[in-house]
């Protein structure tokens, strides 16, 4: 009995995980296309246009990488919240005060610190690859999709 309601709230959680993704994907996809076409209508692409459909690119992709292989690489998050904040600067400017300027620096400089730390803990402590895992594209070596390596001696591999 214990392990029936096991599986079946297994099962519901998933179900429930993948009606989420499903909205994230269909909501940026959306927002996505509402920005491309704010662009045809101005005629103009900015450097914030730019900026801002990375991020939805970097959503999209996350949300694949989940299916994919189960996990959230912890690296994408830091990377979406690094180029929204670099788009906020650019966007506010004029209307930012120095101080504020230095302090969205300062939080996109100790962002990037984490994605180092998060890199160098990779290559000190290597992970094996998940059985199963078909990564492509230039997160193909996203050791943080990975399961820990069970044998010590295994070389890290240079990114």
């Amino acid at each position: 009995m214990n392990s029936l309601l096991r599986r079946s709230g297994t099962r519901s959680a998933s179900f429930a995980g993948d009606i989420g993704l499903w909205v994230v994907l269909i909501a940026t996809v959306i927002a996505a296309g509402i920005e491309i076409w704010a662009m045809i209508e101005a005629r103009s692409v900015k450097l914030t246009d730019i900026l801002l459909l990375f991020i939805y690119l970097e959503v999209i992709t996350m949300v694949d990488v989940y299916w994919r292989t189960g996990r959230l690489p912890v690296r994408m998050p830091l990377y979406i919240a690094m180029v929204a904040m670099a788009r906020y600067i650019i966007l506010e400017a004029a209307h930012l005060g120095p101080w504020h300027v230095i302090g969205l620096s300062g939080a996109i400089l100790i962002l990037a610190l984490a994605v180092l730390v998060v890199r160098f803990g990779h290559l000190k402590y290597p992970y094996a690859e998940t059985k199963g895992a078909n990564l492509t594209g230039p997160d193909d070596e996203c050791p943080e999709v990975l399961e820990p390596a069970r044998d010590k001696r295994r070389v890290a591999r240079d990114d």
